[in-house]
């Protein structure tokens, strides 16, 4: 595969050691919290995605039709030749953008799976021999350098994760991203929109029950990773709607007293009926906070567009001449 190469910026032990200091700092503190990147070993990655087809979830959905609709325009706007992806995972949705963008050079994708990198990039090697791909196995989430590569650059950050961010974390993400833009180079950004709190509701509280498992899925790798005794049974999944600030709150809640016990970390956590770990949240939108949001960061949001019913939005943003 002459033109796919990957940097590795994450040492082997990286999760472990990340997985054990989010855990001894989540379960030890007032009220309880997990990173929601927990979730995606790969059962929680097979949940996620049966959590996509569900008709209750309609992010992915609503992304898909603004990229299949846009990708043209998108591609014009930014006149990128490098093409960054953070949080790449199967690249299935910038197969929309890269068909669209005939004088892309190379493709970035960056993620903390090397099988999903190298996956994806086999796909892409396959339908695009022409195609450079260098891919980083990286944190998106903290400062990183990117390879060499021609520009403009368009970085793109699909599916509504950044609502996954805290604003003070969403702040300093889109710090980080423009140190590495040069003027002109551009940044694709999903939100999702605020709306109806019964349909927010029901995206992250399914019929089905996906999205509950999906939520525990977080004890079983805490269990099996770390030698802990969950019982997911002993956890109920709630979704609720925080109207203040405008996001959503996923929690797992304890049915009754609990002690559970995580060997690898020598730590012992007592849980009170009703007590409640906070497991991800995820803030929804309005088209002026992003854009100030975006222009704190030296970023001027310039294109804005959204599914036919404005549920979700794409919005492209061009790099200043100097930052912040």
């Amino acid at each position: 595969m002459s033109d796919f190469e990957m940097t590795r910026t994450l040492d082997e032990h990286a999760a472990e050691s990340a997985l054990r200091a989010d855990v001894l700092h989540g379960l030890t503190r007032t009220p309880k919290v997990l990173p929601p990147k927990w979730f995606y070993d790969a059962r929680g990655s097979e949940l996620f995605e049966e959590i996509t087809r569900l008709p209750e979830y309609y992010p992915t959905r609503a992304e898909r039709e603004i990229l299949l609709e846009r990708a043209q325009e998108i591609a014009s706007a930014s006149g990128a030749r490098t093409l960054v992806e953070l949080g790449s995972g199967s690249s299935e949705k910038t197969r929309h953008l890269i068909e669209a963008m005939p004088a892309l050079d190379t493709y970035i994708p960056v993620d903390v799976s090397e099988s999903a990198l190298a996956g994806a990039a086999g796909k892409l090697l396959e339908e695009h021999p022409g195609l450079r791909v260098h891919a980083l196995l990286a944190d998106f989430t903290r400062a990183m350098r990117l390879p060499e590569s021609p520009g403009p650059r368009l970085v793109v950050f699909l599916g509504g994760t950044i609502g996954n961010l805290l604003p003070p974390e969403r702040a300093q993400f889109l710090a980080s991203v423009r140190e590495m833009l040069s003027p002109g180079d551009t940044l694709l950004i999903g939100t999702d929109l605020v709306k109806d709190e019964a349909v927010l509701v029901a995206a992250y509280d399914d019929a089905q029950g996906v999205t509950a498992e999906f939520n525990k899925n977080v004890l079983a790798v805490i269990d099996r990773e770390l030698g802990a005794d969950f019982h997911t049974a002993d956890f109920t999944h709630v979704a609720v709607w925080n109207r203040e600030r405008e996001w959503i709150e996923m929690r797992l809640r304890a049915r009754s007293d609990a002690v559970v016990k995580i060997r690898a970390l020598d730590l012992v956590v007592p849980f009170a009926a009703g007590e409640e770990i906070l497991t991800e949240v995820s803030a929804k939108f309005r088209q002026e906070g992003v854009r100030r949001e975006l222009a704190a960061a030296g970023l001027e949001l310039t294109q804005w567009w959204t599914d036919a019913a404005g549920r979700f939005a794409l919005s492209l943003s061009v790099a200043g001449r100097e930052a912040g």
